[in-house]
């Protein structure tokens, strides 16, 4: 039987998701201690310890449903951002969450506005729900922020078919961010029933003066929602978290769609108490950005692009040859993401990783390089 035929439209364009490498395969043969894997931009330092022996004591009732609600998480959470628990959803990570926003606020006839180089999630969102995406033009590669969110490009591509527009910032894959001033400016000038979507996964690493949450914001536009998640500095990236902060109008229309339990009971364990350990957020964050300075640094002494990064990831450029570089480094055991998915392959995403996991990256790297030139 031909089960493409019988699925819909926008169902039959998609691409089931690459994940990039076959890690468990690459693991088995490099064994663990010696693959360093620099893909997927997880938190190399690990999940908070009081977060780890949560999920154990919670080991024992694992027979039994979690909070459907995830009441407990939902009132840390407005606590710690100041909000009601009303306007806040949870998800099965941020990704489920980014998909649902489509499929609640689109389908066919509609145009969903993203950045030519966005997370390819926006893009999977609208074509899932029938809706077609319009990429805006991005920032260009001499810019200041190379290929990064161009505002008034995202908003001049807004038109009357337009029911969502997603936004990262910082933004992936590139790491490049906005300011709170320029992102201001631009929602104040959005159609008020255009939904506008910040992605802000990787928050928590910004250092930037100039950059400020949208989550404030919230309060005063009907149209922005605000998504967070517990993978990337919160380490719980395995049990996978996330949440959405939006007008309470908007949550409710949300809850409409959401799964029964769709956030699992030691997931919600875990992030309540991952949540209040501040000092060790604050120590993976500190060690991550000293890690991406030294890192970008000894790139760059290396003759190679790296964009400007708020994130715990860098996009470097390595020309024409990025395949066999990639490929090179996978070869000694380094996995880095490949972003030809992305129209972005002379470009490579390196995570930040532990000062020994970079050091082993630069190691291959120059190995890989050296037999380049020798070619």
């Amino acid at each position: 039987m031909d089960f493409e035929r019988l699925a819909r439209p926008g169902v039959r364009e998609l691409r089931a998701y690459d994940p990039g490498h076959d890690l468990v395969s690459l693991r088995r043969r490099f064994a663990e201690a010696q693959l360093v894997e620099l893909g997927s931009n997880e938190n190399p330092y690990g999940a908070s310890p009081r977060a780890r022996q949560a999920i154990i004591d919670a080991l024992a009732g694992i027979h039994i449903y979690p909070d459907p609600l995830g009441g407990e998480l939902k009132r840390a959470l407005a606590a710690r951002h100041g909000i009601e628990t009303s306007r806040i959803l949870l998800g099965n990570g941020s990704h489920e969450l980014l998909m649902q926003f489509a499929q609640v606020f689109t389908g066919p006839g509609d145009e969903v506005v993203a950045s030519k180089f966005g997370f390819a999630v926006y893009a999977l969102a609208a074509q899932a729900a029938g809706a077609r995406l319009h990429p805006a033009a991005a920032f260009p590669r001499d810019h200041a922020m190379p290929r990064g969110h161009d505002l008034a490009a995202l908003r001049a591509a807004v038109g009357p078919r337009t029911k969502l527009v997603y936004l990262a910032n910082p933004n992936n894959p590139t790491g490049t961010w906005y300011s709170a001033a320029e992102f201001e400016a631009f929602l104040s000038g959005m159609p008020s029933d255009v939904i506008v979507v910040v992605d802000e996964a990787y928050a928590e690493f910004v250092d930037a003066p100039d950059y400020a949450s949208a989550l404030p914001l919230v309060a005063r536009f009907p149209n922005l929602v605000v998504t967070r998640t517990f993978s990337k500095a919160f380490a719980l990236a395995g049990l996978r978290i996330g949440f959405a902060v939006a007008d309470k109008g908007l949550i409710a229309v949300m809850e409409r769609v959401r799964e029964s339990f769709n956030v699992n009971a030691l997931g919600l364990v875990a992030a309540e108490v991952a949540l209040a350990d501040s000092a060790h957020l604050q120590e993976s964050v500190a060690a991550n950005n000293l890690e991406r300075s030294a890192l970008r640094d000894a790139l760059q002494a290396r003759g190679l692009r790296v964009s400007p990064s708020q994130t715990n990831f860098l996009l470097v450029e390595f020309g024409p040859d990025a395949s066999r570089i990639e490929a090179g480094l996978v070869a000694r055991g380094v996995v880095l993401r490949p972003m030809g998915g992305y129209g972005l392959g002379e470009c490579l995403r390196i995570t930040v990783g532990t000062a020994p996991e970079n050091a082993r990256l630069l190691q291959a790297l120059d190995a890989v390089l050296a037999d380049g030139a020798a070619a």
